[in-house]
């Protein structure tokens, strides 16, 4: 992770500039630090990456200001991104991923806001978290991993951030993690779903299968009402067909589930 400085939106034209049209809403790095358009959501947003700062976790982005084209700085992380339709990551790098994860979910437990905080994914309202909830990444794909030589060292693209359960995160990062959303065979799906219950200790794996359904369900739901409400970083997955493409994949899971579960250790 590198600590970055704001070097100012005139940089463009002389500093190393890329696009990085992943990110929802889209963003540019600026030498060492990544701008990003802001919203309503991005005070909670900042408040959370100062939290997880101070609580000295690692694997996430700095918060460095806004700079005078009223974007969000932020420190640019090291490493190469995850092709996940090209790429299934190592059994390492998912293990580590997951124990991340973990931390960051434990950490987290502490960071609940006194006040109303208005989220992305919450609608126009500010709201307070339940008692059951934390505040989950809730993009946590391996789309949004970042890996240097060969381990995971970072969870970028924190603006779905918001109320939720920790086994919900944990549901999302599988769907591209292991992967679930596409076939990669029963037998290697049960391994590496055995290898993300041992290292997150928490649930086991029809508990886990369970929430897959009902995370990406809800995902595809989270998507048609982003698409609805007119926000511009959400509408530009329809260019990749959500959340058609989510619905259909879920039902193909679906239908791989018993064959998954008879090949469980």
């Amino acid at each position: 992770m590198n600590d970055a400085q704001d070097t100012g939106p005139d940089d463009g034209g002389s500093a190393d500039v890329e696009h990085l049209p992943g990110a929802v809403g889209g963003a540019i790095r600026i030498g060492r630090t990544v701008r990003r358009p802001t919203g309503p959501w991005s005070p909670a947003v900042h408040a959370l990456l100062d939290h997880l700062a101070a609580e000295g976790l690692g694997g996430v982005p700095r918060v460095e200001g806004l700079d005078e084209e009223g974007r969000e700085v932020l420190s640019y992380v090291e490493g190469r991104g995850v092709p996940v339709d090209q790429e299934v990551v190592l059994d390492t790098v998912l293990v580590e991923a997951v124990t991340w994860l973990r931390e960051y979910h434990d950490l987290v437990e502490d960071f609940r806001p006194d006040e109303p905080l208005r989220w992305r994914g919450t609608g126009d309202e500010p709201v307070l978290l339940e008692a059951d909830q934390i505040i989950c990444h809730h993009d946590p794909g391996a789309y949004n991993w970042i890996i240097q030589s060969g381990h995971f060292v970072a969870m970028i693209d924190w603006d779905m951030a918001g109320p939720g359960r920790a086994i919900d995160d944990l549901a999302f990062l599988v769907w591209t993690g292991i992967p679930l959303y596409r076939d990669i065979g029963a037998q290697e799906t049960a391994r590496r779903l055995d290898l993300v219950v041992e290292a997150y200790g928490e649930w086991g794996p029809v508990t886990l299968l369970d929430a897959v359904v009902a995370r990406m369900t809800t995902a595809s739901e989270r998507i048609a009402a982003g698409i609805a409400r007119g926000d511009a970083g959400i509408a530009n997955l329809q260019k990749v067909g959500e959340p058609q493409r989510t619905r259909d994949r879920v039902a193909a899971f679906r239908e791989r589930i018993p064959a998954i579960l008879d090949a469980l250790p």
